[in-house]
């Protein structure tokens, strides 16, 4: 096994930006990308860092712009390959395949913004091209979404999307996990559809899923209560002329 790690996206934008990280807060993802990229220096582990540019006359992301750059935790770090895309996956349209290819890689490891976006379409993506995935659950993180669809929380959405890495494309695991298998050598475990669906198969095991599923509402609504509360937290930490965590 040969991992490569590739943070995606830590760029302002999602920092002092338009889109604002909410969950996992900045002061939680941010500090963890920094642990993985810590860890991954020490133990070899090459780093990829991606970046999203549109054009200038983009509302986000511009070319050029403040929000485009990288943030200051990411953009002092050495990294040994550097992406510049402009579409949802860090695959498409650009040299990461060749490059993770040619270097011996069979593994990557997911980091960064947004976690239902860039994040995960570069895990489905690497999943289809036959790499192993890992995904770190507390060192990616994304926004509240609201549009004609409906409403869904940042702590929601992120939660649906770490179910469904672990239920076949990609092993799920915290920052801490991911450092003590990378220093154990160990490979992290992913999970499957038919495994992650059996509890509903079971007879008479409707009422205790429905149970399960309050309870991770009651959980998630606690996490987006904590979230809002860090986030008026690093609002006034900014405000007081603090232009980055």
């Amino acid at each position: 096994m040969k991992r490569a790690l590739i943070v995606i996206d830590v760029q302002n934008e999602y920092v002092t930006g338009a889109l604002p990280i909410c969950y996992p807060d900045l002061m939680t993802s941010i500090p963890n990308i920094e642990v993985a990229m810590d860890k991954a220096e020490d133990a070899g582990i090459p780093l990829v860092v991606v970046t999203h540019v549109e054009d200038a006359s983009s509302p986000l992301f511009a070319r050029g712009s403040a929000g485009a750059a990288l943030h200051e935790s990411v953009g002092s770090r050495v990294a040994a390959h550097t992406i510049e895309k402009s579409d949802v996956s860090s695959f498409a349209g650009t040299d990461l395949e060749e490059w993770l290819r040619a270097s011996g890689i069979d593994t990557v490891t997911i980091a960064g913004y947004m976690t239902q976006h860039c994040c995960a379409g570069t895990a489905r993506d690497a999943d289809e091209l036959g790499f192993t995935v890992e995904f770190l659950s507390d060192a990616t993180g994304t926004i509240d979404l609201v549009n004609e669809a409906g409403t869904i929380s940042a702590a929601a959405l992120h939660q649906s999307v770490l179910v469904t890495m672990q239920s076949g494309f990609a092993a799920v695991a915290t920052t801490e996990e991911w450092t003590l298998a990378v220093d154990a050598g160990d490979t992290l475990t992913v999970s499957n559809l038919l495994a992650s669906s059996d509890h509903a198969r079971k007879p008479g095991h409707h009422e205790e899923l429905h149970r399960l599923m309050m309870d991770a509402r009651a959980q998630l609504d606690s996490d987006i209560a904590a979230a809002e509360a860090h986030q008026i937290a690093n609002t006034l930490y900014v405000g007081q002329g603090v232009s980055s965590l």
